[in-house]
C-alpha cells in the first residue's frame, strides 16, 4: 500500500490549502490500483479497520513532516462505511492525533452521504463524537447518493464536496453549472465550506 496526495486549492489565492490522502496497492501483476479495486475486498475480509488505522498514521505522520518544512496544510482521510460501524474508531483517532501531535482541526474525515444512510444511528453517534473532539467532517461526492437534506441538517459536517461528475462539464452543461451553483449556494447558506472536485 502507499499513499498519493492530491493538493486541495483555494480559488481566491490560489494556493494549496490541504492535501487528500488516497491510497493506492501496488499489486504486483496489476500495477496501481485506485480503492474501488480493493476497499470492498478489505471490508469483506475485515481488514477493514486496519486498513484505516494504516492510512490515517501514515498521512498524519506526513503532515508532520510538512509541518516542519513550514507547510501549513490540512490532511483529509477518507472513511468507508464499515468505518461508520466501528464505535473505536473516535477513541483511535484521538490516540493517532496524540501520538503524531496533529491539532484536530488540521485532520478533515471524508465520508459519502451513501455510507451515512447504511448505518444513520451509529453514523450519527460517531460522526458527533469525531466533531466534538475538533475533527473536521465533509460530505464527499455530494449529489450522487441520496441527497438527503433531512439528514444533511442533522449531520455536524462543516464541508460539502461537489461531485467531479458535476464540476467537469459545468462550462458545457448548463443543468452541471445550475446544480454546482445551488449546492454551492446551500452549503453557504449552512454555514458550511465547498470543495469541487476534479
Amino acid at each position: 500500500m502507499s499513499l498519493h496526495y492530491q493538493p486541495q486549492i483555494d480559488h481566491r489565492s490560489q494556493r494549496v490549502v490541504g492535501l487528500e490522502a488516497l491510497v493506492r496497492w501496488n499489486h504486483p501483476q496489476r500495477g496501481f490500483l485506485a480503492p474501488d479495486k480493493f476497499i470492498t475486498l478489505a471490508e469483506e475480509a475485515g481488514l477493514i479497520g486496519a486498513l484505516t488505522h494504516w492510512v490515517l498514521r501514515k498521512a498524519l505522520t506526513q503532515q508532520v513532516a510538512l509541518d516542519r518544512a513550514g507547510h501549513d496544510l490540512s490532511m483529509a482521510v477518507n472513511l468507508s462505511a464499515r468505518s461508520l460501524h466501528d464505535m473505536q474508531l473516535p477513541a483511535n483517532i484521538l490516540a493517532l492525533l496524540a501520538e503524531t501531535g496533529v491539532s484536530p482541526r488540521k485532520l478533515t474525515l471524508e465520508i459519502t452521504e451513501s455510507a451515512v444512510m447504511a448505518n444513520p444511528s451509529d453514523g450519527l453517534a460517531i460522526l458527533t463524537e469525531l466533531d466534538r473532539m475538533g475533527v473536521t467532517l465533509a460530505i464527499d461526492d455530494f449529489g450522487t447518493g441520496y441527497s438527503s437534506l433531512g439528514y444533511l441538517k442533522r449531520l455536524p459536517v462543516d464541508e460539502l464536496k461537489i461531485d467531479k461528475s458535476f464540476v467537469m462539464d459545468m462550462e458545457e452543461n448548463e443543468n452541471d453549472a445550475v446544480i454546482v451553483r445551488s449546492t454551492i449556494d446551500l452549503a453557504h447558506n449552512l454555514g458550511l465550506k465547498v470543495t469541487a472536485e476534479g
